[in-house]
């Protein structure tokens, strides 16, 4: 056998899928010393397999009519940030809904033009921290010890997420079920779940299947008018039609009490009805499939470095700086980061990760080299601070994707220049995070936060029904009454919002109109940087 050996770095970030490349180029560019850990052959093992039916739902969109390389990353929601303009999964293919297979060969030439320094075919079994205040230990399977003093988690939710109640040994899952919907042709499916993996199961299997019924305890959620990706995509919802439209297919309301199989083939199911007057029915199928999503796995962590869990235990309890919650130096990147703003904002998802890995990029060298946030200085006068809020709210992707989640922040001391952080967490930026000593900040001063937002009810407004009122576009007055995307700026002392001013929503985007947009900004602002 072949005697283990030991390797120091500074960083070390597990997982090559598409959040650890992007930490890695990061860490890359800052002349880090880093190692990324992949237990597959190649980047992005997790797409080598999911999608199971090989279409992924993140927009593809390469032709925008402009050349602008930040308003294309508006619609391009599979591209990683990157210091070569070549490297856009663009170039891979003009499918507007693209192959799992071309991401797959994205990554891998990303990882390959970056030289980035992944360790393929290294899976993590144990992560420990022998002593409360070392680094941590981090063991391969091939007896491989790796010690840093910061561990990056950027595996994804890797594990199947499996609810408990009696026979779900009986459901097929997800991850390994067949996909070819000739097996289940005249059958009996009950699909477990309400999510997209769901409904992408139940569309395959509309034109084979004699009854498919999808259920859930929740309600279905509908991208389109919640504004958040993750819930169901109009790409998935044709089993929609054939629900309303009685085609001898459902969705079931409530939660799975039991699974019994039969002696004579197939399975009976006690249901519980959450709307209906049956408390409990029993519901007969031939076949049971899991679809119901996945979790961080906590197998590889020891006793003293497992991260407290949250969301029915898929989620590590992240910080505002995307560290663990009760183990020091452990942060995590990618999907995982969703647990600080869950089903409220892209997080979850390349369009919006990418932002906030750059982000923790930026707080580890923040915390760990005094690394002060990316900034320019402004002159403190209304119309410069203005005008460089317009320039980025017309033209940012990062406070698009990451809406309410990631802000433009403006520091005004109040004596001398303005400072202008671009893309900082929202949570981030409130916790004092930006005031840690001697990081070239300002200390005392008026924090003024610009992001994009959703109105307050914007999930509850059906927008195709033209017979409820909106917010007029290119009205001031009415801006504060916008559902649409729009931007909002608010002024921050001593921890507290003192002042608050929205630019009215615009159909095109642009928020640039002198009388509409610009003069109502600068009266506002001269209000509130007068200390």
């Amino acid at each position: 056998m072949t005697e283990a050996t030991a390797v120091d770095h500074s960083h070390l970030v597990i997982g090559a899928g598409p959040a650890g490349l992007q930490l890695a180029s990061h860490l890359q560019e800052a002349g880090r010393d880093y190692a990324v850990l992949e237990a597959g052959p190649a980047p992005g093992s997790f797409f080598a397999t999911f999608p199971r039916h090989r279409t992924m739902i993140s927009n593809n969109k390469r032709h925008t009519g402009t050349d602008d390389p930040e308003l294309n990353l508006r619609m391009d929601w599979n591209s990683l940030l990157s210091p070569d303009p070549d490297l856009l999964f663009t170039r891979y293919t003009e499918r507007y809904f693209p192959p799992a297979d071309d991401f797959c060969r994205y990554l891998a030439d990303y990882a390959a033009t970056l030289d980035l320094r992944v360790h393929y075919n290294t899976r993590v079994v144990r992560i420990e921290r022998p002593e409360p205040d070392g680094p941590f230990s981090v063991t391969a399977a091939d007896g491989t010890s790796y010690r840093a003093g910061v561990v990056i988690v950027a595996t994804g939710v890797s594990a199947s997420y499996i609810p408990s109640f009696p026979g779900v040994e009986h459901a097929e899952q997800y991850a390994t079920m067949p996909v070819d919907p000739d097996g289940f042709t005249d059958q009996r499916v009950l699909i477990l779940g309400k999510g997209n993996s769901a409904f992408e199961t139940a569309d395959n299997l509309i034109e084979k299947a004699a009854v498919i019924h999808v259920a859930g305890p929740h309600s279905v959620r509908l991208a389109w008018q919640s504004h958040y990706v993750g819930h169901l995509r109009a790409v998935n919802n044709n089993f929609l039609d054939t629900y309303q439209l009685k085609s001898q297919n459902a969705i079931l309301d409530g939660s799975v009490q039991s699974i019994v199989p039969l002696p004579e083939g197939g399975f009976r199911v006690a249901f519980s009805f959450v709307r209906a007057d049956e408390v409990v029915k029993e519901l007969y199928y031939d076949r049971i499939l899991c679809c119901t999503g996945f979790r961080l796995d906590t197998a590889p962590f020891a006793d003293e470095c497992r991260p407290e869990l949250v969301i029915s235990d898929r989620f590590a309890d992240l910080t505002s700086a995307y560290e663990s919650v009760n183990v020091p130096g452990l942060y995590f990147a990618g999907t995982l980061m969703q647990q600080r703003d869950f089903k409220k904002a892209t997080s979850g998802f390349i369009h919006g990760f990418r932002y906030t890995v750059r982000a923790l990029a930026r707080i580890l060298e923040q915390r760990g080299y005094g690394a002060p946030w990316p900034h320019r200085v402004l002159p403190p006068e209304p119309t410069s601070l203005a005008d460089a809020v317009l320039a980025r709210v017309n033209r940012s992707s990062a406070l698009w994707q990451q809406f309410g989640v990631m802000a433009d922040v403006l520091l005004v001391p109040q004596e001398g220049d303005a400072y202008y952080l671009e893309e900082v967490p929202v949570g981030y930026a409130l916790d004092g995070g930006l005031g840690a000593p001697a990081n070239g900040l300002p200390a005392a001063s008026l924090m003024i936060a610009v992001t994009l937002e959703y109105g307050p009810d914007h999930d509850r407004v059906d927008p195709f029904d033209i017979t409820q009122r909106r917010a007029a576009q290119n009205d001031a007055g009415q801006a504060h009454d916008a559902a649409y995307l729009h931007p909002v700026v608010r002024v921050h002392r001593d921890g507290e919002v003192v002042a608050e001013h929205h630019l009215a929503e615009n159909l095109e985007n642009e928020w640039d109109d002198e009388r509409t947009h610009r003069g109502p900004l600068i009266a506002f602002l001269e209000k509130a940087v007068a200390w």
